[in-house]
């Protein structure tokens, strides 16, 4: 966390707080749930089944430093009745900037030009030298309607995208009015007609491979997809090898299927632009998300229901 939030933390609270950005091991993890009242993980942090059973009888938050919480086991902490927040909404406008940044990179060749900006290679300019495309008139296909894809839908509409998208619900009919938004109920219809991609729902069993190799057959070949949400909605080992054989143009990725263990054939592509999941990664939101995850654990130490949990039914 940011010192300023780590300094407010110190001053509330009797806390324990890492030097290092590192992940926790496992063994850390199980010694810190042993003693603690709250735990403050990452989305990094894998806190599953057997992990929790390491839980002392004094842990009874788990306050999430993150908007996700897939890496929690959620039925196993509220067998053991220990609540568990997040931090919503915090990332949102931060997450739909990379995405517009990563539609941008993709198709106005971002990576080709620094390479040949790096080695030394380009020779001045040239009326059709890395001829791009523009966003303007395209079809965006979002995948996933919550706050952050309508971030990312609100600022493709200023750069003249045709705005579409599928979502388990359609939203609300003053809000698609607003983005001149066409919903589909079809997935498959959907990504068959766009020219991008951008994948912004979480990552649960249902999404798991929701973009899968038959799925990202139906896209065009001169289509790009862009992944700020969760690597695991897509399957990665299809996506290279549709990628490596031209068979979708390009591709824009701050999230792995497997964390940091990215396809090593990924990552030669010229046609893919890979970021280290920093989408949500300005001071800013960091500080944000610092300070949800301090008001939620003062709510909980009072003895009321912090405002961010993630099943509300759980208190």
């Amino acid at each position: 966390m940011p010192d300023i939030v780590e300094t407010r933390m110190s001053e509330l609270f009797n806390v324990r707080v890492r030097d290092d950005d590192h992940p926790m091991t496992r063994n850390e993890l199980a010694a810190a749930m042993a003693w603690c009242d709250v735990l403050v993980p990452t989305i990094t942090d894998s806190i599953d089944q057997s992990l929790l059973a390491h839980a002392g009888d004094s842990l009874g938050l788990i306050a999430n430093y993150g908007a996700g919480f897939d890496n929690i086991d959620i039925q196993t902490a509220r067998l053991r009745n220990i609540l568990v927040s997040n931090t919503p909404g915090v990332n949102s406008e931060d997450t739909a900037d990379m995405a517009i940044c990563l539609m941008l990179a993709v198709t106005r060749r971002l990576r080709e030009g620094f390479r040949q900006m790096k080695k030394g290679e380009w020779q001045g300019w040239a009326p059709t030298a890395l001829m791009g495309t523009r966003l303007g008139g395209k079809r965006l296909g979002i995948l996933g309607m919550g706050r952050i894809g309508t971030a990312v839908a609100r600022r493709a509409k200023v750069f003249g995208m045709q705005i579409h998208y599928h979502n388990r619900k359609r939203v609300h009919k003053d809000l698609e009015n607003e983005l001149d938004a066409t919903y589909w109920e079809s997935l498959d219809q959907m990504v068959s007609r766009m020219d991008i991609i951008s994948i912004n729902c979480p990552h649960t069993p249902s999404t798991f491979h929701l973009m899968n190799a038959r799925r990202l057959k139906l896209l065009k070949e001169n289509a790009i997809i862009v992944n700020t949400s969760r690597g695991e909605v897509i399957d990665q080992n299809a996506l290279t090898r549709m990628l490596r054989k031209g068979e979708i143009a390009g591709a824009g990725l701050d999230v792995f299927e497997k964390g940091n263990e990215i396809n090593p054939r990924l990552m030669n592509l010229d046609n893919v632009v890979l970021l280290p999941h920093i989408g949500s990664a300005t001071l800013e939101g960091r500080v944000e998300m610092g300070e949800k995850v301090l008001i939620n654990i003062k709510t909980f130490e009072d003895g009321h229901r912090p405002p961010d949990l993630v099943v509300p039914s759980m208190m």
